[in-house]
Parts: structure tokens; sequence; C-alpha cells
């Protein structure tokens, strides 16, 4: 899987670290930032990516 490739993570996450991008956002990170803390937290809470 190359960096960056999101196709092992379920939709589940996938809606989780854009709901978390948003709210990064919200509190004024910029779109490059947000996207990274959202997946950095995704990975936190279930350990990577995750084929359904």
């Amino acid at each position: 899987m190359s960096k960056g490739d999101k196709s092992s993570y379920t939709d589940k996450q996938k809606r989780q670290a854009q709901h978390i991008e948003q709210s990064e956002k919200k509190e004024g990170k910029s779109g490059k930032t947000a996207e990274r803390i959202a997946w950095a937290t995704v990975n936190k809470q279930d350990h990577g990516g995750k084929k359904s």
C-alpha cells in the first residue's frame, strides 16, 4: 500500500476522519494539517485500516 492510500479503511473510518477533519478546520487549522490530524486520530483509535 502506497503512502496516502486509504483503500484499506472501512466506510465508517473514512466518515470518522472526514468529521474530525471538518472539526479541525473549524478550529482554524489548515486543510493539510486537519487531514493529518484526522487520519492520525483514526489510526490511534483503530490501529490502522481494516478491510470490511
